[in-house]
């Protein structure tokens, strides 16, 4: 009889056994900056609360993820995170892990909620930033490499505290951007911009990083728009 022939169809991704996979899930939209009117602060940080819209897209990612299997929820000390995940570990009957240096990127002068007004307004060293693509092109910004190295460190805390398991990382869009970014090789600022309550999908194996996804917002179909900021 003819010897029979071997055939390799494609197949379906699978996370590899022993990977980590981080569900990265920016906050929901933050309150309004308001001309003359500084953000309560956290540290160097601003740290304002959900606006309205942005409560309804924390109930909108989080009954997304609710169908999916999630081993563990991360957050950062700033509470516009805690507040999008409030639904989803209320669900879940769990604690969240609070990471620290998943924080937004510092943003010098123009934290409090200037950094939206100068964007808004076109400021020469806002447009100079996106040229350059730095953030410590602001003021006593903080520097792209040190944001790099800090986010790095951050997210791999998470996966050593949840190997082989599948986390949701409530965190920011400069976070998110720069984790994509550094998992690519990317430019410094070529996943900056991500939506208010997106979710983007990365695979940790061990020191491979893997994007699967990016920017998914199918949940917020019909849910009120975010402030579509860069950051914070």
């Amino acid at each position: 009889m003819p010897e029979a022939v071997r055939r390799f169809p494609q197949r379906i991704y699978r996370v590899p056994p022993g990977a980590t996979e981080l569900l990265l899930v920016r906050h929901g939209a933050s309150a309004a900056a308001e001309e003359g009117r500084e953000f309560p602060a956290l540290g160097v940080h601003s740290d304002p609360p959900l606006a309205p819209e942005g409560h309804e897209q924390a109930k909108a990612v989080c009954e997304r993820l609710a169908g999916v299997r999630i081993d563990g929820v991360v957050v950062t000390p700033l509470r516009r995170t805690a507040e999008t995940a409030a639904p989803l570990l209320g669900a879940l009957g769990l604690e969240p892990l609070v990471e620290h240096d998943l924080r937004e990127v510092h943003l010098g002068e123009w934290e409090g909620g200037l950094f939206r007004q100068k964007i808004a307004d076109r400021d020469p060293v806002a447009v100079r930033m996106f040229s350059e693509e730095r953030w410590d092109v602001i003021p006593g910004a903080e520097r792209n490499e040190d944001f790099a190295r800090r986010v790095r460190a951050g997210a791999d805390r998470v996966v050593g505290a949840f190997p082989g398991r599948t986390v949701a990382v409530f965190t920011h869009g400069g976070v998110i951007g720069s984790i994509l970014a550094q998992a690519t090789g990317a430019r410094p600022f070529a996943f900056v911009g991500v939506d208010n309550a997106s979710i983007s999908r990365l695979v940790v194996d061990q020191d491979r990083w893997t994007v699967r996804g990016y920017n998914d917002i199918a949940h917020l179909d019909g849910v009120g728009d975010g402030d579509g900021g860069e950051v914070d």
